[in-house]
C-alpha cells in the first residue's frame, strides 16, 4: 500500500527531525548548524535502524539485550560524527578517546555473543557480531563504503541460518534478517555519499572534545581478543597466518598513538651502516631476546576442565583432550549434541538425534548413526566425520581440514561449506572408498544481467 508506505517514511522524517531539536548542543548543535552528512545520519537511523531496533525488542531474550548494544552503538557513532562535522582533526591520543564509546560497544556485542553460544539466538548474535565492525568504517581510507559490505558479508553465513531456521516457523525473524541487511547497506550508501574517500573533519572548527564540560574518559584498555577468525593451514606446524581485518581494526580503535610503542629502538653497535662486518658474517646483535608475539590465527583451546553433561535438550561435550573413547548412549531424536574446543578426541554417538555441532574443534573426529537434521563444523581444523546410518545435511564453514565419510544412504546428503579448504568426501565404492575434493575456488560471469557461478580447479 503505497499511501501507508509514504505515511510511514513521513512519521521517520518527522521522529528524526525532533531527535535533532532535542539534541542540545551536547548532541551535535541545533537544527540550524546541523552538518548535511549528520543530518543524513539522523535520517538513516530514523528509517533503517529504528524499524529494526523495534523488532529485536519484539523478539525479546538475547535479541532485545543485542538491541540494546546496538542502539548504543549507532548512538555513539552519531556523536563521533557531530564532533567530525565540528572540529578540527584531533591528535592520536584524542581520537583515540573519541573512538572509544564505539570500540567499547562493538567488543561488547561480540563479547556478548562469545558467552551466549547456548543462547536460542546464537545465530542472530553472530550475524551482528560478525558484522558490526562495519561502524569502524570512520579508521578506514581511501575507501571506507567498501569496508562496509565487507562486513556485512562477513554475517551473511549466520544471517542464511537464522532465515533457514525460522522462515517456517515465524515471519518476525525473517524480517528482523532483512532490517539488519537493509541498515548496513543503507550504511554503506551513505558513506559512499558523504565520507568516499574517508571520514571528513572541519579544518575551521574548534578543539574536538569526548563531551562539552565533560571529564575525559579512563584510559581505555588494550584490545581484547576479536571473534575467532578462519582457521590456519592444514600444516599445523606452519607459522600462524595473520589477524584478519577486523582484529586490526578493533586494534587501531584502541591503540591510537600508542602503535610505534612495541618498536625497538637500535642502538649504533646494531646497525650495519656504523657496522661494516656484520654485512659480512650475517650476525644481528640483539641485546634482549625479542618477546613471542600473540598470534590469533588458530583457534585457542582454552585450559578449562573437560565436561560432558545434558543441558535440557542438549549434550555438551567441552574441553576433553586427547580423550578417543567419547561416547553418547541412549540419544534421544529431539535431542542434539554440542562439542566444544576438544583436541586430538573422538566421539561417537549411538542412536538417532536431531542434530550435532562440533565448534572449534582440533583434530578430533565424530562417528555418529543419524541425524535429523545436520552435522556442522564451525571453526575447526583437521576434523573427520563418519555417519552409519542417514545425514541429509553437512555443514562446513571456516574449517581447514575436513574428510567426510558417507555410507550408501547418506550419498546425496547436501553439503554447504563456507570460509573453509582442503575438504574431503568419501562414498563408497564396494569395500572401498573413493576420495574426492570440494572445490574451494570458483568463476562468476555475467550473463544476461545475471550472476553464473561455476567451480573451477587450481592449476
Amino acid at each position: 500500500m503505497p499511501a501507508v508506505d509514504e505515511l510511514s517514511s513521513l512519521v521517520a522524517r518527522l521522529e528524526a527531525a525532533v531527535e535533532k531539536l532535542e539534541a542540545g548542543p551536547g548532541q551535535g548543535g541545533s537544527a540550524e548548524d546541523l552538518a548535511a552528512s549528520v543530518s543524513a545520519y539522523d535520517e538513516l537511523v530514523a528509517t533503517s535502524y529504528k524499524p529494526f531496533s523495534d523488532i529485536c525488542k519484539k523478539i525479546g531474550g538475547d535479541v532485545a539485550k543485542l538491541g540494546t548494544m546496538l542502539d548504543t552503538a549507532f548512538k555513539a557513532q552519531r556523536e563521533f560524527l557531530a564532533i567530525s562535522s565540528k572540529s578540527k582533526k584531533p591528535g592520536d591520543q584524542q581520537l583515540q578517546l573519541l573512538l572509544k564509546s564505539t570500540s567499547d560497544v562493538i567488543m561488547e556485542i561480540q563479547a556478548f555473543r562469545e558467552k551466549s553460544r547456548r543462547s536460542d539466538f546464537f545465530n542472530h548474535l553472530s550475524a551482528v557480531s560478525e558484522s558490526i565492525p562495519a561502524l569502524g568504517w570512520v579508521t578506514v581510507s581511501p575507501a571506507p563504503a567498501p569496508f562496509v559490505k565487507e562486513m556485512n558479508d562477513a554475517g551473511q553465513f549466520y544471517s542464511n541460518r537464522v532465515l533457514k531456521d525460522w522462515k517456517e516457523k515465524d515471519k518476525t525473524h525473517v524480517d528482523w534478517v532483512k532490517g539488519w541487511v537493509s541498515t548496513l547497506q543503507e550504511l554503506q550508501a551513505y558513506v559512499k555519499k558523504f565520507y568516499t574517500t574517508g571520514l571528513t573533519w572541519n579544518p575551521k572548527g574548534g578543539e574536538a572534545t569526548v563531551r562539552a564540560g565533560g571529564a575525559p574518559p579512563p584510559p581505555p584498555p588494550g584490545p581484547a581478543p576479536p571473534p575467532p577468525p578462519p582457521a590456519g593451514a592444514l600444516d599445523l606446524t606452519a607459522s600462524d597466518p595473520p589477524k584478519n581485518a577486523r582484529a586490526d581494526l578493533l586494534a587501531a580503535l584502541n591503540k591510537g598513538s600508542d602503535v610505534t610503542k612495541g618498536l625497538k629502538k637500535v642502538s649504533d653497535d646494531q646497525k650495519t651502516h656504523k657496522n661494516p662486518a656484520l654485512k659480512s658474517s650475517g650476525v644481528v646483535l640483539m641485546k634482549d631476546k625479542p618477546k613471542p608475539t600473540k598470534t590469533f590465527g588458530k583457534p585457542v583451546l582454552a585450559d578449562k576442565p573437560p565436561k560432558m553433561e545434558m543441558d535440557g535438550k542438549k549434550w555438551n561435550v567441552e574441553f576433553f583432550k586427547d580423550k578417543k573413547d567419547l561416547e553418547i548412549n541412549d540419544i534421544e531424536v529431539n535431542q542434539s549434541v554440542y562439542m566444544y574446543k576438544c583436541q586430538g578426541c573422538t566421539i561417537k554417538v549411538n542412536g538417532k538425534c536431531n542434530n550435532i555441532i562440533i565448534d572449534s574443534c582440533k583434530k578430533t573426529a565424530v562417528v555418529f548413526e543419524s541425524v535429523v537434521s545436520s552435522i556442522e563444523f564451525i571453526n575447526c581444523q583437521s576434523v573427520q566425520m563418519q555417519v552409519l546410518g542417514k545425514v541429509p545435511t553437512v555443514s562446513v564453514d571456516k574449517t581447514d581440514g575436513c574428510q567426510m565419510f558417507l555410507n550408501a544412504a547418506s550419498v546425496e546428503a547436501e553439503i554447504v561449506t563456507a570460509k573453509s579448504s582442503e575438504m574431503n568426501v568419501l562414498i563408497p565404492n564396494g569395500e572401498d572408498f573413493v576420495e574426492m575434493a570440494i572445490p574451494e575456488q570458483f568463476k562468476t560471469l555475467i550473463k544476461g544481467g545475471k550472476l553464473v557461478t561455476s567451480a573451477t580447479e587450481s592449476v
